[in-house]
């Protein structure tokens, strides 16, 4: 995957995460890890200071939390997502 594309992903990934708990580099790190995303710790702090800079999380100690601006992106990105799969996923089936 195109590493453009990947921090796209990545970004919804921690946008979902931030939904239900808040996030530090290391947590946020090994839960993409687990789901075989090509990351280093400097590119997930990256990512989390830039959803930061956008008003997406907000920054506190060494923890990001959620903020409403990110509660209302997510949920336009899940719109988005669900016909995007909808989609993809009908053009897959023969």
């Amino acid at each position: 995957m195109l590493a453009d594309v990947q921090n796209l992903f990545i970004r919804i990934h921690m946008l979902h995460l931030a939904q239900t708990e808040d996030l530090t580099v290391t947590d946020v790190l090994t839960r993409l890890e687990a789901l075989d995303y090509r990351v280093g710790e400097r590119e997930v702090k990256q990512e989390l200071e830039r959803l930061t800079q956008e008003n997406f999380l907000t920054s506190h100690n060494e923890q990001f939390s959620i903020t409403g601006a990110g509660i209302n992106e997510f949920k336009e990105i899940q719109t988005v997502l669900n016909t995007v799969c909808s989609e993809v996923g009908e053009k897959n089936k023969v």
